[in-house]
């Protein structure tokens, strides 16, 4: 396993000021430091994290060099991890501390106390968690942990919801199957494509239109199984009629009910910038077969990324 080493040097009259933004930078970029060094797993994104703290050392007359490593002499790699692991579980066991202060407020209140503040609060707490996700190159067991208790306290914060039965059906018999939805697809339907398109067909018709032909398959229209039923938007009522059972499908069902919902139940950091950028979308006039190329991305994207951050993480 190879590394990337950054090491530089200020001028020596130089101010505390770029020594101290310095050092939150590489505290927050995930950088341990080992022997005067600061040090990365070899990963693009780490090379460019380094390779823009080296220009900032450079504008103020330092010196920075960047070099990779394939072993440190005396030190194997699973050690290297473990002080990863140390520094992670810091930062957890901190956040953990929190979890608690907020499960404690909860306790406190009555019930007609004012949950509000807990839940800004708590929502805090997830933008935290998600952002030590992306510096915890090499998943801190510690992580589960904590999503696990965040989870715990984001529904014990909610009114019981009341249970939905949706059909099960087999993925086999949709094969061939045309399906149609409404014009100018939106969080929901564009969320239905994707899945249509990963799980069920790739080369699936999907035509727009306001009523389904008697050889189509409606989805988030007010006809057919594949509609809002009770609290669950249509992709939640897809993903649990095909028994897509994926910790990531779920949290992808998540984002979109709270976008599609507005309810409040979910208070994933995804959430902002997907809405913002489907918005933009159809402002900008987008037409039907644009937003499902971008959509179908998008969904994609969010997937993989997923995999990468870990869905169990999400509440």
């Amino acid at each position: 396993m190879s590394w990337i080493v950054f090491t530089y040097s200020l001028p020596s009259k130089a101010s505390s000021s770029p020594r101290v933004t310095l050092w939150r930078r590489l505290r927050r970029i995930g950088a341990i430091a080992l022997s005067g060094v600061q040090i990365l797993p070899d990963r693009e994104s780490c090379l460019e994290s380094f390779q823009w703290l080296a220009q900032e050392v450079r504008q103020v007359k330092g010196e920075a060099l960047i070099m990779r490593v394939e072993q440190f002499e005396g030190m194997s790699s699973q050690s290297l991890i473990n002080r990863f692991h140390e520094v992670r579980r810091e930062d957890y066991t901190e956040l953990e501390a929190k979890v608690t202060e907020l499960e404690m407020a909860l306790t406190a209140l009555d019930e007609a106390g004012d949950r509000a503040p807990i839940r800004d609060a708590l929502e805090k707490l997830y933008k935290h968690h998600a952002d030590l996700r992306q510096i915890d190159f090499f998943d801190c067991p510690e992580q589960k942990t904590v999503a696990a208790r965040l989870k715990q306290l984001t529904h014990a914060l909610l009114p019981p919801s009341p249970a939905v039965t949706i059909a099960p059906q087999a993925i086999a018999n949709y094969r061939q199957a045309h399906w149609v939805t409404r014009p100018r697809p939106h969080v929901d339907r564009l969320a239905c494509i994707w899945l249509i398109r990963r799980f069920i067909q790739p080369e699936a018709i999907i035509r727009y239109g306001k009523t389904a032909k008697a050889n189509e398959i409606p989805f988030d229209m007010h006809q057919g199984e594949f509609q809002h039923q009770g609290n669950l938007c249509t992709f939640e009522v897809m993903a649990k009629a095909f028994n897509l059972d994926d910790a990531r499908v779920q949290t992808i069902g998540e984002i979109v009910h709270e976008i599609d919902l507005r309810d409040g139940i979910y208070l994933h950091p995804q959430i902002v910038g997907i809405e913002t950028l489907l918005r933009g979308w159809l402002v900008a006039g987008f037409s039907d077969s644009a937003l499902e190329t971008h959509g179908i991305a998008l969904f994609e994207g969010l997937y993989s990324a997923l995999d990468r951050e870990g869905a169990a993480t999400d509440p």
